[in-house]
């Protein structure tokens, strides 16, 4: 099993120390999806949803999100991304709207949890503005899809 970065030898929680590694190129993509009745889908495409425009609600979410992802998760270092996008997007079959979201920077670091927090706020907030219609939607499978750069490589979920 690979030793966790996040625990001193004694086994104490603490942030990496990243000072020592160079700076690359790093990108990440992750997805998620809710999944809800069809004839919430329906409203949420007509744009006629109690709150407003539900796609570009989520995409602005995830923006911001991604953004604020070091004051959100204790150790993750705050980075200067280069790059944040979120798309949204209607699944028919099961009915649901689709997230993903891909980030960027040049760091010391990766950009994994900024583009899985995107991901999770856009899902968070595409529930937020439909739950007056189907409280019955979940959120599912956020999860990282690919990621390149830095000392362990790409990966690309199978």
């Amino acid at each position: 099993m690979t030793k966790l970065t996040h625990l001193a030898a004694a086994g104490e929680v603490h942030m990496v120390d990243v000072s020592e590694k160079p700076a690359t190129e790093r990108s990440a993509r992750a997805a998620g999806r809710v999944s809800m009745r069809k004839d919430t889908l329906d409203l949420a495409l007509s744009g006629n949803a109690k709150k407003g425009d539900v796609f570009a609600a989520a995409r602005i979410a995830g923006i911001v999100a991604a953004k604020k992802t070091a004051d959100l998760i204790p150790l993750c270092h705050p980075l200067a991304l280069t790059h944040i996008s979120v798309d949204v997007e209607p699944d028919a079959a099961p009915p649901g709207i689709k997230v993903s979201a891909r980030a960027k920077t040049a760091g010391q670091t990766g950009v994994e949890m900024e583009a899985l927090t995107a991901v999770a706020v856009a899902c968070l907030t595409i529930y937020d503005m439909l739950k007056a219609a189907d409280r019955d939607m979940r959120i599912e499978a956020i999860e990282l899809v690919e990621k390149t750069g830095g000392k362990s490589g790409a990966f690309r979920r199978r």
